[in-house]
């Protein structure tokens, strides 16, 4: 099953392709999607295709890059906005207060290399984003960390996946089963958002309310 998973991932190739890396790796601060889904499981998938031509490895490692500069700036100004009330809301509980005190923590004990090291430490670069908002780390010094660890860690990534190229077994055992699921699960609800639409618009052709609606 997940060697079929893994082949179906790997098929994807142009817009597609970039857009999906873009979305998952920037989302891991943006959103706090990294607490379910790792951004290097996306970085890897996107160094992957690259080496099975299916998109351009340069302009894949500027998508990753710019995504994941983005994303972590996202995630500074919603802690910087959101603040205290980030933590207890209802993601910001599942998150756990020992996550969150670890993170923090980690921030004061670091100061702004903080945001270039919680780039390799699992759910530090979903939250020290946040954390250096919430801490009113002033933005250019948060940017140039930012920039300078998103660019490592996206590039390190995206070119080991791109190593890796279409070894099966090994790039499986990278990307982790887990993921692979996960990652698949999102492919396929975005799969059913479209055909969806494309339903609705076919069934309802150049806005044509349904029957029953107001004029």
């Amino acid at each position: 099953m997940l060697s079929h998973l893994l082949h179906g991932l790997l098929n994807l190739s142009g817009p597609p392709a970039y857009a999906l890396v873009a979305l998952l790796a920037g989302g891991e601060a943006a959103i706090l999607l990294g607490l379910f889904l790792p951004g290097e499981t996306a970085l890897l998938l996107g160094g992957v295709l690259a080496s099975g031509g299916h998109v351009r490895l340069t302009t894949m490692l500027l998508v990753a890059v710019v995504a994941v500069i983005l994303g972590d700036s996202i995630g500074y100004e919603l802690g910087r906005r959101g603040g205290p009330r980030l933590r207890t809301s209802r993601l910001g509980r599942r998150v756990g207060e020992d996550r969150w005190a670890r993170g923090e923590q980690f921030l004061a004990r670091r100061g702004g290399p903080a945001v270039l090291l919680g780039r390799w430490v699992g759910v530090l670069r979903a939250l020290v984003p946040a954390l250096a908002g919430m801490a009113r780390m002033p933005y250019r010094q948060f940017l140039a960390w930012n920039a300078l660890g998103g660019s490592l860690f996206a590039g390190t990534v995206v070119l080991a996946g791109y190593t890796a190229g279409s070894q099966y077994a090994r790039v499986a055992h990278l990307l982790g089963g887990a993921g692979l699921l996960l990652l698949a699960g999102l492919i396929a609800v975005a799969l059913i958002a479209a055909a969806v639409r494309a339903r609705r618009t076919h069934n309802h052709p150049h806005g044509t309310p349904p029957e029953g609606a107001p004029a």
